[in-house]
């Protein structure tokens, strides 16, 4: 009997319209000669089948189930397409925990720590990842420009601690520009972290372990025709170059690879991950991870399987498979 697939999609931050993408492209591509796919928009409190002939018809969390034509239907496996919370933060996998459904991707800690940027580097410090120097602040905290700049030097990056796609990040170049760039950081986050800026190539590289194999994806080295990646340059067609794989050396590929490996078990992630790094003439820095990488037809990790011959219809045949039998 085919398994019921629950692909989440939406979510309650400004990186909801990039999962709507991400949610129907996976629909797309999930076997449907071996899963019964059911795309589930969620908002807050609302979660709705969207996908005929089941749409506009209401999950019961309860038991993650819907009632179609007076007859059950039970989800065997989420798989979780929302960037941002509640997808990406822990607040999903601490449900589907509760309710024993097997899922997608990190659990609950693993999840809270990556999405939580300062922490995730703090934590990565440990088992000595290079990061880039960082500040946080929360709402209630006094902004001192002066203080700032005297640590992190110009010009700095101004992010949402927890958050992701770009959304509220600001380069910083001028002294006067910080206090602006932290109050619309606010308005996506209640925490903002500042980071320094490092001059150099950014690349990134996706990740899958399984019980039985591990796969290191291609690195894609990531230009942007904007100041930063920023949201234009992630999701505006021509506005960046990817280049799968990156135009780098083969000492640096061999320490990306090892270091993704090494901070996927760290942080004791699973499903598919993508490790993003700042690589200068001497140093590779640790940017940051993201446990539900973007998966449109655009996104960086299906290019990535295509350079090595995986379609992305295997790829997540793998990912649930290895997820319903654990």
């Amino acid at each position: 009997m085919k398994k019921n697939i629950a692909i989440l999609f939406g979510g309650d931050s400004s990186e909801s319209e990039v999962s709507l993408n991400s949610g129907k492209q996976v629909f797309r591509i999930v076997d449907k000669e071996k899963y019964n796919p059911f795309l589930i928009f969620v908002k807050g409190h609302d979660w709705t089948v969207t996908n005929e002939p089941y749409n506009t018809i209401k999950v019961n969390k309860d038991d993650f189930s819907i009632l179609f034509n007076n007859e059950k239907i039970r989800f065997d496996f989420a798989l979780i397409a929302i960037h941002g919370t509640p997808g990406e933060n822990g607040v999903l996998q601490g449900y589907f925990d509760i309710i024993g459904i097997p899922y997608s991707t990190s659990d609950l800690l693993s999840s809270a720590i990556t999405f939580n940027k300062y922490a995730c580097k703090l934590y990565l410090k440990d088992i000595n990842i290079d990061t880039a120097k960082a500040m946080l602040l929360r709402k209630r905290d006094k902004i001192e420009p002066e203080k700032i700049v005297k640590k992190l030097q110009l010009p700095c990056f101004v992010k949402p601690n927890n958050g992701g796609s770009s959304y509220g990040a600001s380069k910083v170049k001028e002294i006067g520009e910080l206090k602006t760039a932290v109050e619309t950081a606010f308005k996506e986050d209640s925490e903002v972290i500042i980071e320094e800026y490092i001059k150099g190539t950014e690349i990134t590289c996706g990740v899958f372990k399984r019980k039985n194999r591990e796969i290191i994806f291609p690195i894609t080295e990531i230009v942007s025709k904007n100041d930063f990646f920023d949201v234009e340059a992630k999701y505006k067609q021509g506005r960046s170059d990817e280049i799968t794989p990156a135009r780098i050396s083969k000492e640096a590929e061999t320490k990306c690879r090892e270091w993704t490996s090494k901070i996927y078990d760290a942080l004791n992630c699973k499903g598919i991950c993508r490790v993003d790094f700042i690589l200068t003439e001497n140093r590779m820095v640790f940017l940051e991870i993201n446990t539900v990488p973007g998966m449109t037809e655009m996104s960086i990790i299906p290019q990535q399987a295509a350079k090595i011959g995986i379609s992305m219809t295997e790829l997540f045949t793998m990912v649930i498979e290895d997820c319903i039998s654990s």
